[in-house]
């Protein structure tokens, strides 16, 4: 057999597939901490598997096939089976269906985004990336995990709303920006991205992940917050348009 530098980005892949596996394994003995931090290296190898095929020039439709199948596990599945271990199992059948939305949405999310997939490098993503969620699951159940009170108490009131929104989010219109280009060209068009990943990569470490959830919520509100500013600022400018239309065709009826 005929090795070829595309197995480099598919082997990351599989690297992310594997991490989600163990991720449920962990969750299936209550191990949640371990289970927490595998969805973390899932993404972390999902981001390396982008890079490694932009490096070796090997992207290709498979790779992007393989990638969604990997998130869908990653991403989906992992995630939803933590929150419902976790937590949502003490809602019993309603539990069973909250915590199966995070793996059903991740879903019909990766399927619209390979259907609209149209080459391969993307200034934004339409609708929450799946990875952003999972790790922002994760996040909040390693920060109820690691002591700090506000998160535990809460996780099973909290919990349910958050994989409503999540899920929600991911099928939505509002866009996000994509991981910023390790490239000279890429570092001087938006240096901003790169430095506020940069930080964010270095507070999640000084932290030992205990920021990883405050700075992916200041991620979705963002988005949110420039996904409603956009929608503001077309209204005010379809309201002067419409007026002056309106005008133009009465001043038409009137001659």
């Amino acid at each position: 057999m005929r090795i070829t530098r595309a197995v480099v980005p598919s082997l990351f892949t599989v690297l992310n597939m594997f991490s989600g596996f163990m991720s449920i394994i962990h969750a299936s003995r209550n191990e949640f901490i371990p289970a927490c931090w595998f969805i973390i290296l899932a993404a972390g190898f999902d981001a390396l598997d982008g890079v490694m095929a932009r490096i070796t020039k090997s992207t290709s439709q498979f790779g992007v096939e393989i990638d969604s199948l990997s998130d869908v596990v990653s991403f989906g599945a992992a995630p939803a089976f933590l929150v419902y271990q976790f937590s949502l199992h003490s809602l019993d059948g309603l539990g069973i269906f909250l915590s199966s939305l995070l793996m059903i949405f991740a879903g019909l999310r990766l399927a619209r985004f390979n259907v609209q997939l149209v080459g391969f490098d993307k200034d934004h993503f339409v609708g929450l990336p799946v990875p952003a969620s999972a790790i922002t699951v994760a996040s909040f159940v390693l920060n109820a995990m690691s002591g700090i009170d506000e998160f535990r108490i809460h996780a099973v009131d909290i919990l349910p709303w958050l994989s409503i929104a999540l899920a929600l989010l991911m099928v939505s219109k509002v866009r996000y920006d994509t991981l910023p280009k390790i490239s000279p060209r890429a570092i001087r068009k938006e240096p901003w991205k790169f430095i506020f990943f940069t930080l964010a990569v270095i507070v999640g470490f000084v932290t030992a992940g205990s920021a990883i959830f405050p700075l992916f919520l200041l991620f979705i509100v963002l988005g949110l917050v420039r996904y409603v500013g956009g929608l503001v600022r077309r209204l005010l400018h379809a309201g002067p348009r419409f007026d002056e239309e309106e005008r133009i065709g009465q001043s038409r009826i009137d001659s």
